[in-house]
């Protein structure tokens, strides 16, 4: 039995199953087109809760006898074509990737199927592109595959040696993938075995991929930074005039330690080009007093909303929790205020909403004591305003769907 067919018989047996209460569909307390993904509070190992909104401005949500319960835990969320996808990291392991949309302001299960755990994936054209990364030297393969959002069908797949790729005796690893045009941009780190650590830390790598077949047209490199975006957070925005903004956190390691002697920093490569702008670059580090950008959000017209994280607290997986806006035309970055003090926060969502006007952003802030909730940043002002109270867990991802 070949793949399609293996997923098609899948996406039969998910459409006889879709209907029922088995995974913790209740009627959501608060129904509208936001969903707000929570974990259970208390609870070891539990998995998230979906739940939806009318506002995230206002009201309160909670998983208490509400939301649609996720099958396993870390999963990971994408929206595209007004399909909301959730996706199991499998840990090596196959993942499940269930399909919502809103119907009556309720999510409603398109389908579930399986699919390999994979370490990037992102919307390209009609499909999600997705991403299984080797990080064994002795097997380099690394595969992926094409989800249509109209057929809900793998339609494509391949692979690509990614020791090759690197050219530098190390595997190249990437960090995100984003659709530019016609190409696909695959911003990398290099990796020499199973750890992530490297002996070329002062570098920024990406792969440009034609999308129609996948080939791999040309790596292009920077050495004004270190490598692009996290392992699992995408470093790379597209703003509207096709330029391609690049942040570099300066978090790689070598022998497990710190390693690049680059700042954190924003490069660009213009509209219509495959090469690094050497006539543009932006220091993080030096316009912030030291901050280094841990992911970022794009609100539309040049401007960020960012995490950030002091120069002692930097580290590979850090996730900051200074908020700041970021102008990368103007080459500025203002702190947020009106959050509560970064002392008391546990963490902050990095999977945000945004209705990409150029101002506003949605934030999940989640405290030390338990409690969370909604913030809505204005970039115009630099400043955070309270809305939605998530109550009976941690917020992780705040998304929205027509």
């Amino acid at each position: 039995m070949n793949l399609k067919t293996t997923l098609a018989v899948l996406l039969l047996a998910a459409s006889f199953t879709s209907c029922s209460k088995k995974d913790g569909e209740s009627t959501p307390d608060d129904p509208g087109n936001f969903i707000v993904a929570v974990t259970p509070a208390a609870q070891t190992g539990a998995a998230d809760y979906l739940l939806t909104a009318s506002s995230l401005d206002t009201g309160k949500i909670s998983t208490a006898g509400n939301g649609v319960e996720q099958d396993g835990t870390y999963r990971y969320y994408v929206t595209h074509n007004d399909k909301f996808f959730s996706m199991l990291y499998g840990q090596g392991n196959p993942g499940a990737v269930t399909v919502y949309d809103i119907q009556g302001g309720k999510l409603n299960k398109l389908t579930n199927f399986q699919s390999e755990t994979v370490q990037a994936f992102a919307p390209v054209k009609d499909d999600i592109l997705m991403f299984k990364i080797s990080r064994n030297m002795a097997s380099p393969t690394s595969t992926w595959y094409k989800v249509n959002t109209k057929s809900l069908l793998i339609t494509g797949e391949g692979a690509v040696n990614t020791l090759a790729l690197s050219g530098n005796g190390e595997l190249a690893h990437f960090s995100w993938i984003k659709q530019v045009g016609e190409k696909v941009f695959a911003p990398y780190f290099s990796i020499n075995g199973n750890g992530f650590n490297t002996n070329y830390p002062d570098e920024a790598s990406i792969a440009i991929f034609n999308y129609a077949d996948m080939k791999v047209e040309k790596v292009i490199k920077d050495t004004r930074t270190s490598f692009i975006g996290r392992y699992f957070m995408d470093g790379l925005s597209v703003a509207e005039n096709g330029d391609v903004y690049a942040f570099s956190s300066s978090v790689a390691t070598t022998g497990g330690q710190l390693s690049s002697t680059k700042p954190s920093a924003i490069t660009r490569i213009k509209a219509g080009t495959s090469e690094f702008d050497q006539g543009y670059y932006f220091d993080v580090e030096a316009a912030s007093g030291g901050m280094n950008i841990t992911n970022w959000t794009y609100l539309g017209n040049n401007i960020y909303m960012v995490n950030s994280s002091a120069k002692a607290e930097k580290g590979a997986y850090v996730v900051g929790t200074t908020v700041a806006i970021v102008d990368v035309a103007a080459k500025t970055y203002r702190k947020v205020s009106g959050l509560p003090n970064t002392a008391e926060i546990k963490v902050l969502t990095t999977n945000n909403y945004t209705p990409k006007d150029g101002r506003t952003g949605y934030l999940g802030v989640n405290l030390k004591d338990g409690t969370g909730a909604v913030y809505r940043i204005d970039a115009s002002t630099a400043t955070a305003t309270k809305g939605l109270k998530v109550e009976g867990g941690t917020i992780t991802a705040i998304q929205h769907l027509r």
